[in-house]
Parts: structure tokens; sequence; C-alpha cells
């Protein structure tokens, strides 16, 4: 699959967790205690500009959901295997007032498009 397009919200960010199913999957929902494998792609709300994705590494990333922002953690449960969800993220369930280097400014709302491309017990 090639990177999707990521829509940014119009106007002031969200100030609480969004997550919109654009597909969804089949089988097993994840719960908080699963490990992911997902190809994701990540752009900052005020810019619209990738900070991180994984399509042209070429592999998907595997992860437990206990590991990763809260935005995640939360948002990715319930997904099945083959859907694609977009996740608008608040600073609070992300980065927060500390950002994440240079790309990744603080207090930035995310938005990420997550496909779910496997679930296992962690």
């Amino acid at each position: 699959m090639n990177a999707p397009t990521v829509d940014v919200p119009v106007g002031p960010p969200p100030t609480t967790l969004q997550i919109t199913d654009i597909t969804t999957g089949t089988g097993p929902a994840v719960t908080a205690a699963d490990k992911v494998t997902v190809n994701y792609i990540g752009v900052a709300c005020s810019s619209g500009a990738i900070f991180d994705e994984s399509y042209t590494r070429g592999q998907p990333v595997t992860f437990g959901l206990n590991e990763v922002i809260p935005g995640w953690t939360q948002g990715l449960q319930g997904m099945q295997v083959g859907g694609v969800r977009r996740l608008v993220i608040p600073p609070e369930l992300g980065y927060g007032s500390s950002g994440q280097g240079a790309r990744i400014a603080p207090d930035e709302t995310l938005v990420f498009v997550v496909e779910l491309k496997a679930i296992s017990p962690a």
C-alpha cells in the first residue's frame, strides 16, 4: 500500500482525541495489552508537514500499546486487522509541552493515519 493522504482538521485543533475509521478491519479487536504491527504516517496539525512514517522504510513497525504515546494507546484499541484509522491527537496525549526534538514542536497536535497489519498478545 502506498502512503495514504492525511487530512488535517480545518480550524482550531481538537482538544480531545478524535478517532475516524477510514476502513474497518476484520477479526479480533486490539486491546491495551496487545502488540500491534502497523504502517503509519504522521503529520503536524499546524503545518501538515510529515514528521514520521513507515511506508518508505518498506516494512511495518511492531510495538506494544504500552510503549507508545497515550493517543496511540487509546486510539488503536478496538481496531481490527486490515483496518485503517485516522487519529487526531491533542498535545496532552502526544508529546505535550516538550515536543519531540526538531521534528515535533512543543504543544503540537498530531494527525496519524494508521493501517493495522497484525495483532499479537503482549
